[in-house]
């Protein structure tokens, strides 16, 4: 590891986690929903499906 680099913050879910929460829109739940369901943004949520 290089001295000074920012390698960003550490993800909030595991892969499994991610996983699944990009698997709940499928069933047409709200994300909004989703994101009080586990605590975090509509926008982390966004990210997260954008990943996939």
């Amino acid at each position: 590891m290089t001295c000074g680099v920012y390698r960003g913050r550490t993800p909030f879910f595991d892969e499994a986690q991610a996983a699944e929460l990009r698997e709940k829109p499928a069933t047409r739940v709200p994300k909004v929903a989703l994101a009080r369901e586990v605590e975090i943004s509509r926008e982390t949520v966004y990210d997260y499906l954008r990943v996939s």
